[in-house]
């Protein structure tokens, strides 16, 4: 999920010792794994938000909606994985939130090809998520 780095940039509230350390193991393993060249160019800077996501939804157990609210952001933009798990059930408590979603279809990876159609659809029809192209966020 994404976020204006603008809008998140004003809230600086460290996390505390123990998630930050998890991040920055979870972030070093990443680079230094075989698919580094597709990790850092997502590389967060110093401002960027980092939350720790430990279930399928991004929004289960984490500081995510207070952090979204203190910044007034209303709409999200959900990429990665799998569009039929993970981003299916961030989508669904994004949208119990109120908050507009978003999900370029080229922009999330899948395990079951029919069920990501599926769960795009659901998300489009019960959400009201938009279901759009990455292309598309930029016009």
């Amino acid at each position: 999920m994404t976020w204006s780095r603008s809008s998140a940039a004003a809230c600086r509230s460290p996390p505390g010792a123990a998630e930050a350390d998890d991040a920055a193991a979870q972030l070093d393993h990443a680079l230094s794994g075989p698919h580094s060249h597709l990790v850092q160019p997502l590389k967060p800077d110093r401002d960027s938000l980092f939350v720790v996501k430990a279930r399928h939804s991004v929004f289960f157990e984490t500081p995510l909606e207070y952090l979204l609210r203190q910044q007034n952001i209303d709409q999200l933009v959900l990429t990665g994985q799998v569009t039929e798990q993970c981003v299916l059930y961030s989508a669904l408590d994004a949208h119990i939130r109120h908050f507009d979603v978003i999900v370029p279809r080229d922009a999330v990876a899948h395990i079951h090809e029919d069920l990501a159609r599926a769960a795009l659809r659901m998300m489009e029809r019960n959400m009201g998520a938009h279901v759009c192209t990455s292309k598309d966020l930029w016009r």
